[in-house]
Formats: structure tokens, C-alpha cells, sequence
């Protein structure tokens, strides 16, 4: 069974406007590289391992570098990549940094497109080599290639033969790696394609450059790749020359989402990371469907494109259970309502005694899908107090609508996250042991004895966390005699149904979780693997 590798957060700038422009309105010409850096800290839940960004320089001359790159490890990543790169800005005068001209000529990561990447890994190849965004160098700008990617290629063998065959050497069996030297080759062919189109026009040095610049088409490159991928991807790059694309798979496992307007276009893996930060309607930011591509030429010219067709859809839960931010408005009401289908479920394991059960949650991405439960069991409470107060009739007294309408659903916060860390990640002993101080209780919030005690939890990596602390510490409260607290854990499938996980020998925590995360692979995904 294939263990889970990595679910990681892109973003992309484009600038469409001069430099002197936002110097002008927005008092700096860093105010690409300020949304970039703003757009990685709202996706930072994804990217525990590294951090990288690239910057484009579209006005740089010859002799001129127009490329730059920075990447770090560490939960500290983003921060460290952006001491550096302002650490570079530093170096400049004044006078010289509110020079939009100037720096859009001489100051580094000075650019017209940024991209930022967020790394995630839980097993699977780890170093400062793994860390995207990868760079690809040639002297001609059009050839140069960079990219960055969400995804688990599942078939990476597959795609390094196709390359290989071709008579290319990689150096290394890495899928991001892989697939750089895969679309740079096909970049290359692209661009010779528009060499022969510019020498049969009779063009010669330069205009040739600007010929091949002008009619790069990223779509042929990806039509010609993407055939051979297998798994899950959202799959962003540039050229030196300006062009722009972002791919999502065919089955829309990995999210990805798109606003532009006459100053920016960007990219990101969430929606509300756009909307945060850009002040931006939801309505305003469009999703990229399945097997879709968008493409933005170096003019700025922005168009999508169907590169693979869509099949079924089936996102990765993995993605939409953990990673995805609960302020986005459809995953905030779904996890509602995923909260206020348990209703049934949980009435019937406390034997209807809604008196004696206290709900409750596992901070802090539970607390969504609890809300929906308690509006779930209000709805159910208020219709049994018109039943009651029906069955009275004119004879009920002042007394019993007292005692009817005073009856609430018994609400509170037992559980809180102590320390901030994902004890998944560590190893044996020591992962068991920072797992019993991850959560605190609130001690005396239940009738010892007496009260049912209901926990909802949405976590699918908690497998470790809630054996040998969640489950124990909430035991230490005391709830009714005989039974354990209630630990509800329901999850999204790919049909839009929702999925509950039964304990039961053989599968464990660690297990659903690894089903969930590959509900949406076929047999030949299964079986491939990723670095």
C-alpha cells in the first residue's frame, strides 16, 4: 500500500503593469514580491518542510541576469528566503530602490512574475535539492525553464523511460526533476519549431530571438508531456522569456484557482489565500478544471486550454480534509454539514440521553464541522419541544413551558492545543511521547459519572495522536461508567458522500488514513511511487 508522500502549496504573480506603476500607486515597486510573500504565510500549513521562490526579470538586457532563485528548509523556510532576498534589495541605496526603472534593470528578484512554492513531506526524499521551485539554464531566454509543482506522480519510471529514449541522460530519478528535463525538452523543440518559422520569414539574429519570444506556445509543450503523467499535480512554470502556465490533472485531485485583473494575475492552491490577499469576492476567483491549463504569454495575454480531457472527478481527501483552509466558503459549509450529518449517528450511540452528553471538539480544524453538529442537535431539540409542548396542549402551565423551553444542547470546549507541533512526523517512541502533550483538557466540564462525553475530530493524520493522548486525556475527565469518549471521525469521499471509519483489527488510524488519502488513485497509480 503506498504510504503518503507530500501535499505541498503553490503561488504564482504576474505583474501587468511597469514596475514605475506600482511605485507610483502603491509607494514600491516590491509590491508583486509583498502579495507573494503574503499568499506563501496564508498557505504556510503547507509547507512544513521548505520553501522556495522565483522571480522573472522581463527588462533585463543582455549580460543582465533575469532569472533568480531562493529556497530554504525548515519550518522557518519562508521567512529565510525572504530575509535573503530583501537582504540583496538591502545592499541598494535609497535613492536607487524607489528608482522603479533602475531596479526593474539592476536590483535582484526586481521582477514582473514570482513564484513561490510551499514543501510538505512526511516520508519520501528530503534536502535543500527537493525543495522547488527547479531551474532549468540556457542562454537563449525563451529556453529557460522553471518550475514548481503540488503533486504525486505516480508512474515516474514511466516518465523518465519516455525521456530516456529519447537519448536524454537524467542525472537523477526524482519526479520534479524528471518532469523539468521532460518539458524542457519539449520547450526546446518548441522553440526550434519558431526558429524554422522565423529563418523561413527570413529573419535574422535578433529579430529571430523576438520572433521565438513572441510565438512560444506552452500549450503544444504540454500537450506533448503530459500525456505519459499519472496521479495527482498541479503543475506551475515559467520561461525566461515571460510565458507563464499552470496545469491541474485530469481528475482534479490537487485544487488550484486564478484571479486577474488590469494589475495582476495570479495563482494559488486556495482560494481564500486570493481573496485574503488581493481583498478580493469569491465569486471574482476562478477554479482550474480538471485536465485545464492557463497559459499567459510574455504581453500578458491570458487564455486556458484544454490540455487532457476531464475524467471523473474525484479530489484527493487528503487535500480537502486537511490541507484546505476552513475560512474558504464552500469547505467551511461542507464541513458544517459534514458535522450536522452526525446528528443521527450520535443520538444513537448515547441512547437518546441528549440531557447527559456533552459535544464537544478536537481543536482547531474540527471546530467548523462542530458548529454544524450543534446547530444539527438544536434543530433536533427544538423539534422535540414543540412535540412536548404540542402534546400539552391548553393545559400546560407556566412550569412546564419553563422547563421545556430551558432544556439546551450542553456545549463545551474540553479539549486545547497545548503545543503547536505534528507529531506524525516524528519517529517511534519519541512521536508517542510528544503526542501525550500535544492536548490539554478542561477539567470539571463534564458531571463525572454521568455525562456522555461526544468528541468530534476531522484530523485524517491523527492516527498516533489520538491513541496515545486525545482518547486518554479525555478519559480523565470521567465520563458515564463503561464507556470511553466518543470519537467521530468522518471523512469526504470522492463521490461527495461522506465516509465514517469503524474501529476494527486491521485497521488502524495510520490506515484510514492512507484509504482516504487514495480513494482517488486508479491500479496503475497505486502501484507507482513518488519522491
Amino acid at each position: 500500500m503506498e504510504t503518503l508522500k507530500h501535499e505541498c502549496g503553490v503561488a504564482m504573480i504576474r505583474l501587468l503593469k511597469p514596475l514605475s506603476y506600482y511605485e507610483e500607486k502603491y509607494g514600491s515597486w516590491m509590491y508583486g514580491l509583498n502579495k507573494l510573500y503574503l499568499m506563501m504565510e496564508k498557505q504556510h500549513n503547507r509547507g512544513q518542510e521548505g520553501a522556495g521562490l522565483a522571480c522573472v526579470k522581463m527588462e533585463a538586457a543582455p549580460g543582465e541576469e533575469f532569472m533568480f532563485r531562493e529556497r530554504a528548509l525548515g519550518g522557518g523556510a519562508i521567512q529565510e528566503i525572504f530575509a535573503e532576498v530583501h537582504g540583496k534589495i538591502g545592499s541598494f541605496s535609497q535613492t536607487e530602490l524607489h528608482d522603479a526603472d533602475f531596479a526593474a534593470r539592476h536590483i535582484p528578484f526586481a521582477g514582473e512574475i514570482y513564484m513561490g512554492h510551499l514543501r510538505y513531506s512526511t516520508t519520501g526524499k528530503s534536502g535543500l535539492s527537493y525543495v522547488h521551485p527547479f531551474l532549468r539554464r540556457n542562454n537563449w531566454r525563451a529556453k529557460n525553464l522553471c518550475i514548481c509543482a503540488n503533486f504525486n506522480m505516480t508512474n515516474v519510471p514511466e516518465i523518465f523511460n519516455e525521456i530516456a529514449v529519447k537519448g536524454q541522460h537524467p542525472r537523477m530519478v526524482s519526479d520534479t526533476y524528471i518532469l523539468l528535463e521532460q518539458l524542457g525538452h519539449r520547450l526546446d523543440r518548441e522553440s526550434e519549431r519558431c526558429f524554422n518559422e522565423a529563418m523561413e520569414q527570413g529573419l535574422t539574429n535578433t529579430d529571430i530571438t523576438r520572433y521565438i519570444e513572441d510565438h512560444i506556445n506552452l500549450a503544444n509543450v504540454l500537450k506533448l508531456s503530459a500525456p505519459v503523467w499519472d496521479g495527482g499535480y498541479v503543475l506551475c512554470g515559467v520561461t525566461g522569456s515571460g510565458e507563464m502556465m499552470c496545469m491541474r490533472d485530469p481528475w482534479g485531485i490537487r485544487p488550484a484557482f486564478w484571479y486577474k485583473d488590469d494589475e495582476i494575475m495570479v495563482v494559488a492552491s486556495e482560494r481564500p489565500v486570493i481573496q485574503t490577499s488581493l481583498d478580493v469576492e469569491a465569486e471574482d476567483v476562478h477554479e482550474l478544471k480538471p485536465g485545464q491549463a492557463l497559459l499567459m504569454n510574455k504581453r500578458g495575454g491570458l487564455r486556458t486550454e484544454q490540455i487532457l480531457p476531464a475524467e471523473n472527478v474525484k479530489p484527493c481527501s487528503f487535500e480537502r480534509v486537511y490541507f484546505s483552509r476552513g475560512s474558504d466558503v464552500d469547505i467551511y459549509r461542507e464541513r458544517k454539514e459534514l458535522g450536522r450529518s452526525l446528528v443521527e449517528p450520535i443520538l444513537k450511540a448515547v441512547n437518546y440521553e441528549l440531557d447527559n452528553t456533552v459535544l464537544s471538539y478536537i481543536p482547531n480544524t474540527a471546530e467548523a464541522a462542530y458548529y454544524g453538529m450543534v446547530e444539527g442537535f438544536n434543530d433536533y431539540l427544538n423539534q422535540q419541544k414543540i412535540e412536548e409542548i404540542k402534546r400539552l396542549g391548553g393545559t400546560a402551565s407556566h412550569a412546564d413551558l419553563e422547563r421545556i423551553l430551558s432544556r439546551r444542547v450542553r456545549t463545551e470546549k474540553v479539549a486545547w492545543k497545548d503545543i503547536k507541533m505534528r507529531t506524525f512526523i516524528a519517529e517511534g517512541n519519541s512521536r508517542n511521547d510528544l503526542a501525550a502533550h500535544v492536548y490539554d483538557i478542561t477539567y470539571g466540564s463534564i458531571r463525572p459519572g454521568i455525562d456522555n462525553l461526544v468528541v468530534i475530530d476531522d484530523s485524517i493524520v491523527r492516527g498516533t495522536t489520538l491513541r496515545e493522548s486525545i482518547i486518554r486525556i479525555l478519559n480523565r475527565l470521567h465520563p458515564a461508567a463503561g464507556a470511553l469518549p466518543r470519537l467521530l471521525r468522518h471523512r469526504h469521499g470522492n463521490d461527495g458522500r461522506v465516509y465514517r471509519f469503524p474501529r476494527r483489527r486491521g485497521f488502524g488510524p495510520r490506515a484510514r488514513a492512507r484509504t482516504a488519502a487514495r480513494r482517488h488513485l486508479s491500479p496503475l497509480q497505486r502501484a507507482g511511487t513518488s519522491a
